[in-house]
């Protein structure tokens, strides 16, 4: 009798360790999620070590103590791993989400083309805010075929400069719309003999310059295209804009995507009007911007609203395509408003300011 207890003793001493030996592996066993977390918001009418990130050279600014704060999330890497511990963290925290990896990340791209999207993304949403807020101030913008992504040790590396507008090809001006101007250019970079340059006409810094570069038949693909054999300049081609004058956005290069486009077209409007937009106070808000002023839904809405709770702001703009998954965000004493187009988040924002008790758009 005493030997089979012993034999017992001792195959519960040995299945312990197994069992725990078992446990810590299935807790830090990788798992195919991403995790969403609030992230940094930036007062983009802020001057970082005293360089404004809203820039109008030769034009009349108005710098106030207000606010506008972009919103971001912060999500795992494609190539990070995270384990059954953190995900069940993140399933904990209300103010965390998490997402199976290939929602987030597509397999069929990797994680340089998705940072070149994020990038271009940015570049785009920078220039249509840009574009929106001055068409709401009155001045002319006309729309143009733009560089907003250029592909490094290509042969446009060093030409060709991101946001330069084209507006002739060898000499023949472009055709006014973008889809036609777009198969123009390449179908001129195709046709140009190997060996040979093509001429570009730019638009750079409100002047017109010339730029030849010489194709060079792709090895690989190019921003995610497979486009071997065929001459190309490394260059990705979106719709920019003719301004009356420059304006720049300077954000960390590291940020991407285009929620950020409805909160710079209200800090581009605020940097060239009289008084402050919010009264002095804080608000924030998310929202992608199209060229007619139409305010767009974007991903992470509650992240981001934790995230200007947690960094003081007041008021917080929601896209109306949002409002559903803004409901259960943990906003605090922080108003939320609902904006549809640029318009209707320039006159909330007045509203509040006047008012901040004063009734404004919500989600249902």
């Amino acid at each position: 009798m005493g030997g089979r207890v012993n034999q017992r003793v001792v195959a519960a001493l040995v299945a312990v360790p197994l069992v725990a030996l078992l446990a810590v592996v299935a807790l830090l066993k990788p798992l195919p999620y991403t995790l969403y977390s609030p992230g940094p918001t930036i007062d983009v009418l802020s001057a970082p070590d005293g360089k404004e990130i809203i820039q109008v050279p030769g034009q009349k600014t108005y710098r106030d103590d207000g606010q506008l704060r972009m919103t971001t999330v912060s999500v795992t890497p494609k190539d990070s791993e995270l384990n059954l511990f953190q995900v069940m963290r993140g399933w904990l925290d209300r103010n965390d989400a998490v997402y199976p990896r290939e929602a987030v990340y597509p397999d069929d791209k990797t994680a340089d083309q998705v940072r070149d999207e994020g990038q271009v993304q940015m570049v785009s949403s920078q220039d249509t805010a840009v574009a929106v807020a001055l068409g709401a101030l009155g001045y002319p913008v006309t729309p143009g075929l733009e560089v907003l992504l250029i592909q490094p040790d290509s042969p446009a590396d060093g030409a060709l400069a991101v946001r330069d507008i084209f507006q002739k090809v060898n000499g023949e001006p472009l055709s006014s719309d973008i889809a036609t101007a777009s198969d123009q250019l390449r179908s001129a970079i195709r046709a140009t003999p190997p060996g040979e340059s093509i001429t570009f006409t730019v638009l750079r810094d409100g002047k017109e310059i010339d730029v030849p570069v010489t194709p060079e038949n792709a090895s690989a693909d190019v921003f995610g295209q497979t486009l071997e054999g065929a001459p190309q300049v490394g260059i990705q081609l979106g719709q920019g804009f003719v301004l009356p004058f420059p304006v720049s956005v300077t954000i960390d290069p590291r940020i991407g995507g285009p929620s950020a486009g409805l909160m710079f077209s209200l800090a581009v409007y605020d940097t060239l009007t009289p008084g402050s937009l919010t009264d002095g106070r804080k608000v924030a808000g998310t929202g992608e911007i199209s060229a007619d002023g139409k305010v767009g839904a974007i991903g992470g809405i509650q992240q981001k609203i934790a995230g200007a709770r947690d960094d003081g702001a007041e008021l917080f703009l929601v896209p109306a395509d949002n409002c559903e998954d803004a409901q259960g965000a943990r906003n605090g004493d922080m108003r939320l408003a609902r904006v549809d187009t640029f318009d209707d988040a320039l006159k909330t924002v007045e509203t509040w300011a006047a008012d901040p008790d004063a009734k404004l758009p919500s989600c249902p």
